[in-house]
């Protein structure tokens, strides 16, 4: 039997005992929500069924037993995210059926040279560059998978190899991770910058986050992503491929990849201008999927479509996201939050302790609200925390981004979880990835950040 069955037998036991067995003040419903939260999340991270599948026992569990309204449920399928990874599935097929991947990849890969530990630390530099750009982690990554998945090929990088893993994982992680650290990049960034300046009157500054974040979160984070990346992943271009990694210049675009380049320039501008617009980058993504599948612009066809984009990765997304609103909704975070606090101990002058606390509950919460959920939950009650520890407000919350910068398994990051279904890279590759930058982060990285607060003044 595999370890990952010995891990999820046991939790899926004891979600059992919670869902039927009665425990004082505690709410059948709420324990049933936290049931099957906790199940989903161990059937999530030990990859014991294929993500889809999970995703549709979430949905027939959290229904049968009427455990929130359906909309709740099916909140996934409403989400912006959910469309933009269709969106950005139909794109990806687009821009590899014209040939426009195989194009751009040549130029980028002229650039990055032959050695396997160029290719990599170059991608990690590029996913680092178009955060600062690019203020849409799922509008980036639908740029650049393809590209790098040509790239891919172009080395002699097949499915299954490991390079086309690490290469997918290195713009995965080294894109969204680091982002983190630049306020416009992510989402979760956002939803702190607006309850902030709610609840506290409180409006962050983008060059104090950035001072404050990037230095550990982000350069030193993608430095450990880029080096794990060709520790874990090995490998070489074979002698026979240093041919085929430099190409021939391609051949004049014709007008099926004429429509597309222009369609994605369209896209590209339209998400990098979203703060004038405020045309969420998912509609955008679906605006051009529909133009590309039009019969007159001849870019994809019936039958490409139903070949070539991934549903399964849909139902997984939407799975993820609807697990979200059903901690959210069923009282499950906050009960977990509310829970957490006391026994935290945080206290006035303990700084080192209250910084490793509340960034770990950080973490540790989006076990179950996943990453996007942690601001809605954590943000509301940052005020009581900071009463507790005598520390201002505005470092409590930057605190939480700490916290939910700290990954553990990929499943809590939407956009990590579609890059991966995208690059067709199994979860445990992610996990892998995942559980040893944990490790550098909470060994290394966390303790050189709390010496950068103090450096800084943020803490006394």
């Amino acid at each position: 039997m595999k370890l990952s069955h010995w891990i999820a037998g046991p939790v899926l036991l004891a979600a059992l005992a919670l869902a039927f067995v009665p425990i004082d003040g505690l709410a059948v419903e709420t324990a049933r929500t936290g049931a099957l939260a906790m199940a989903t999340v161990v059937l999530f991270a030990t990859g014991v069924l294929p993500e889809f599948i999970t995703s549709i026992l979430f949905f027939a569990i959290a229904m049968l037993f009427a455990l929130v309204p359906a909309d709740v449920v099916f909140a996934g399928f409403q989400s912006a995210g959910f469309w933009m990874v269709f969106g950005g599935l139909v794109i990806g097929a687009g821009v590899r059926s014209t040939g426009l991947a195989e194009r751009l990849a040549f130029h980028v890969r002229r650039r990055f040279g032959n050695r396997y530990g160029g290719i990599i630390a170059g991608i990690i530099v590029l996913g680092v560059g178009m955060a600062f750009l690019m203020p849409s982690t799922l509008g980036r990554l639908m740029i650049l998978m393809p590209i790098v998945l040509a790239m891919a090929d172009g080395f002699g990088f097949g499915p299954g190899r490991n390079g086309r893993a690490g290469m997918v994982l290195a713009i995965s992680f080294g894109t969204m991770i680091p982002g983190f650290a630049i306020m416009s990049a992510t989402v979760p960034s956002m939803v702190i910058i607006g309850a902030a300046d709610t609840l506290y009157d409180i409006r962050p500054i983008y060059g104090t986050w950035l001072l404050l974040h990037f230095p550990v979160l982000g350069f030193l984070k993608a430095v450990a992503i880029g080096a794990l990346v060709i520790w874990l992943f090995p490998d070489q271009i074979d002698d026979a491929k240093q041919t085929e990694a430099k190409p021939e210049t391609p051949a004049d675009m014709d007008r099926r990849e004429k429509l597309m380049a222009l369609l994605l320039l369209l896209a590209l501008a339209l998400w990098m201008t979203d703060f004038l617009h405020h045309i969420s980058p998912a509609w955008v993504a679906l605006g051009a999927a529909g133009l590309i599948v039009l019969p007159f612009a001849g870019i994809i066809s019936a039958q490409e479509f139903e070949e070539k984009i991934a549903f399964g990765s849909l139902f997984y997304v939407a799975g993820v996201l609807g697990l979200g609103a059903l901690v959210a909704h069923g009282g499950v975070g906050d009960l977990l939050a509310e829970s957490v606090i006391p026994l935290l101990n945080l206290a006035p002058g303990e700084n080192a302790w209250n910084f490793a606390a509340v960034a770990g509950m950080s973490s540790a919460l989006a076990m179950f609200a996943t990453q996007p959920g942690v601001p809605a939950i954590l943000v509301p009650l940052a005020g009581h925390m900071a009463s507790v520890a005598d520390l201002p407000v505005e470092a409590v919350l930057m605190l939480t981004v700490v916290g939910y910068t700290t990954v553990i398994l990929p499943y809590q990051t939407p956009p990590l979880v579609i890059a991966m279904q995208l690059g067709s890279v199994p979860m445990r590759q992610g996990n892998k990835l995942c559980l040893c930058l944990l490790a550098v982060t909470v060994l290394v990285l966390l303790p050189l950040d709390y010496l950068w607060w103090r450096l800084l003044g943020w803490l006394p």
